[in-house]
């Protein structure tokens, strides 16, 4: 039986001609806990109460440890708290309630308020809780929804239960295919693929594919152990060993960038929410998570306007990343960057390096080593150039400047650092005496020289614009791109040569050339030179070893280019972002063979997948490079299998086109043969097909097609 309301009861009393007034209910009896599906008077309102109770509960927070006060001095606390408080965000109509004892007539000692928004709610409690008001009087600030999570907690505590250990999946296992092969992921319309690069069979091979897996882009960990999709109300990690399984869940509603720090035990989410008042900044909130536990171990909330100092971009002028993490695998520091100051934090308890941050007046922009915690920071001119503009390096934890470099007439600065940290090279604009123009030279730091001496370069032409510049990964060269489109010219310079060590020298230039990009190979020695969108997709393979080009090719419209993690192959891509014609990839070897062409449409996302550092010790491997020949025979018999296939599999191909024209030719030498008394109808009875048989005669024949007339003129004396 249903529940029934009162009302329904006595319609059905009146149908079956039971007068209810004659009836004592109150003497009626129900067992203890059943009440056959008749619901109490007040159980419609109690629902509806607390339907309004639960709704809009986000908003509102709880304000503990006010002062108690009398009548008389109600007014002035609510004002009080209501200043405070409205500071924050705006206060909705009737939204602070300080409830009173009715018999002393005084403040409880808490309050309630109610904001127009839960993002506003969660800033108020983030920024007052622990409040001082005076010496008595310490607020402490709870969102009212967890008091719901509170009262759920048991009386009587009961012992977790105990689960049986089960051995996880090794998320390495893709780093044992036989075939060595890298794996990529890639995105078009709203489906995600991972494929193996098939490079021998000259295809992709699947792996895994799933319809709406993200809701924006994926990303791969740093060391290719997990896949991150985001969602609307979060972030999830994927990996396993023979497919992708979801592996933990990170909370945070509206996300719209991720990060991973080098050595993936933290993951960075960031989201922007629009306040209720259109001429305050947007709240920006950033967690970041222990990556295995899903746990956040430190979380920062505030305006757009606090996390935008030192770069644009990203979503409301908030430069992403804004937390960067230093760069050894250890996942030690991160830091960001403030109005005059960089903040830097260590992951042990999360907090402030030296429980404060460094002071630099007017930074503008700092850069971690990727190897040793230390960064690059950048200063520009100050008091109208009284104050030159400045580079320091800093060294993590103690904050010891460790270098320093006055900079003047600086219009613009950037830095780079090689992927070792041996060298940082800082690319400079400067202004000329007339300020009308400026010119670009470089000052090079070699870091782990003693007293790091830095050495000026200038280009021979030194008024000629810097397009490009990269550093050969792992190695003493740098790659720079400089002059006027559409054929600038591109020069390549050591940090050490064999006569001089300690000078940068200049290897060669190569003028004339349609690039506006620079992609060195991830192992070095490789480069390509690639002219990108408005150049039409122009690609030079060059090796930086001979000093010569091992091919050129165009792949029409190229937008992006990605190396995969060894240094073998290179994806071109045309994606839907910049370009809706031809969207897809191209597969090449390194020295410049196309592979494979993939067509897609609305394709916009393409990504290898990261290697972790190699596990030999470095002499290990300088063993395996000067026995080289003695590994690769290994797969020299194995190429050789798989083009032996391949040729099998052409002969086969050509085999059955050869059937497929035989069987065609018979189709019709069979219909030939079922009109034989047709065409001996048109010969007039004469049955052979042969042509010897036949006697060929000219017959010529004339037809009158026109007569015309035309009357000509003669005059007198004419012949």
């Amino acid at each position: 039986m249903g529940e029934i309301s009162l009302t329904e009861l006595e319609e059905r009393a009146a149908a079956a001609g039971i007068d209810l007034s004659l009836i004592d209910i109150d003497s009626i009896k129900l067992p203890p806990g059943d009440d056959f599906g008749v619901l109490s008077d007040d159980e419609d309102v109690y629902q509806e109460e607390q339907m309004d109770f639960d709704y809009g509960l986000g908003n509102t927070i709880v304000v503990d440890n006010l002062p108690v006060v009398p009548k008389e001095k109600f007014d002035k606390l609510e004002g009080v708290i209501n200043k405070i408080y409205s500071q924050i965000g705006v206060i909705k109509e009737d939204g602070l309630w300080m409830p009173v004892d009715p018999g002393t007539r005084k403040s409880l000692g808490y309050c309630f308020i109610e904001y127009n928004s839960p993002q506003e709610a969660e800033l108020a409690k983030e920024k007052t809780n622990g409040y001082k008001l005076d010496r008595a009087h310490i607020f402490a600030v709870n969102m009212i929804e967890d008091f719901n999570r509170f009262m759920k907690v048991p009386d009587e505590w009961a012992p977790p239960e105990i689960r049986p250990y089960v051995p996880g999946e090794n998320l390495q296992h893709w780093l044992t295919d036989e075939k060595a092969r890298d794996q990529f992921v890639i995105r078009a319309g709203s489906d995600t693929e991972v494929f193996w690069n098939d490079a021998r069979h000259l295809k992709p091979d699947p792996v895994y594919k799933r319809a709406y897996w993200t809701e924006s882009f994926v990303q791969w960990s740093p060391l290719g152990t997990y896949l991150a999709t985001v969602h609307r109300q979060g972030a999830a990690v994927w990996g396993g060993e023979s497919t992708f399984n979801r592996l933990m869940r990170y909370a945070h509603p509206q996300v719209k960038f991720i990060d991973f720090s080098p050595g993936e035990k933290y993951l960075v989410t960031y989201s922007s929410h629009e306040p209720s008042n259109p001429r305050d900044a947007n709240r920006v909130v950033i967690n970041i998570f222990d990556v295995r536990t899903g746990k956040v171990m430190r979380d920062f909330k505030g305006s757009a306007d606090e996390f935008s100092i030192g770069g644009a971009g990203g979503v409301a002028g908030v430069s992403w990343p804004v937390f960067r993490w230093g760069g050894r695998k250890d996942d030690k520091y991160f830091a960001k960057i403030g109005k005059n100051m960089i903040s830097v934090y260590e992951t042990e308890s999360f907090s402030l390096v030296d429980k404060k941050s460094l002071k630099a007046e007017n930074v503008m922009d700092f850069i971690w080593s990727p190897t040793d915690p230390i960064f690059a920071l950048f200063v520009p001119e100050l008091g109208g150039g009284n104050q030159p503009a400045r580079v320091s390096l800093i060294q993590i934890p103690g904050k010891e400047e460790l270098r320093q470099k006055n900079l003047f007439s600086v219009s613009d600065c950037k830095m780079y650092w090689q992927s070792n940290g041996d060298y940082l090279a800082v690319k400079v604009d400067r202004y000329t005496k007339t300020k009308k123009s400026t010119y670009t030279g470089f000052e090079l730091f070699r870091i782990k020289e003693r007293d790091i001496p830095i050495e000026v370069l200038e280009l021979d032409n030194k008024n000629d614009k810097i397009i490009a510049f990269a550093w050969e990964p792992k190695g003493h060269r740098f790659a720079v791109v400089h002059g006027d489109s559409p054929r600038p010219d591109v020069s390549f310079y050591s940090m050490r040569t064999a006569h001089n060590t300690g000078r940068v020298s200049k290897l060669t230039t190569l003028k004339g050339k349609q690039a506006n990009s620079l992609f060195w190979s991830p192992s070095g020695r490789y480069l390509i030179l690639a002219g990108l969108k408005g150049f039409n997709g122009q690609l030079e393979f060059y090796n930086v070893d001979e000093l010569e080009t091992m091919a050129t090719a165009e792949h029409f419209m190229a937008t992006d280019i990605e190396w995969d993690p060894t240094g073998r192959y290179v994806a071109t891509l045309v994606t839907s972002v910049h370009n809706d014609m031809e969207n897809g990839f191209n597969i090449w070897s390194f020295n410049g063979k196309l592979l494979y062409r993939t067509l897609k449409d609305h394709f916009f996302q393409f990504l290898w997948r990261p290697r972790p550092p190699s596990l030999l010790s470095p002499e290990k491997e300088e063993e395996v490079a000067k026995n080289l020949k003695k590994y690769s025979k290994k797969y020299e018999a194995e190429d050789q299998d798989v083009s032996l296939q391949l040729s099998e599999q052409d002969r086969e191909k050509r085999r059955m086109m050869k059937d497929e024209w035989y069987k065609w030719v018979n189709e019709w030498k069979l219909l030939h043969e079922e009109e034989r008394l047709q065409r001996q109808v048109l010969r007039d009875g004469e049955a052979s097909d042969e042509e010897e048989e036949y006697e060929a005669k000219e017959v010529e024949v004339e037809e009158l097609l026109d007569v015309s007339e035309e009357i000509l003129s003669f005059e007198y004396g004419q012949e």
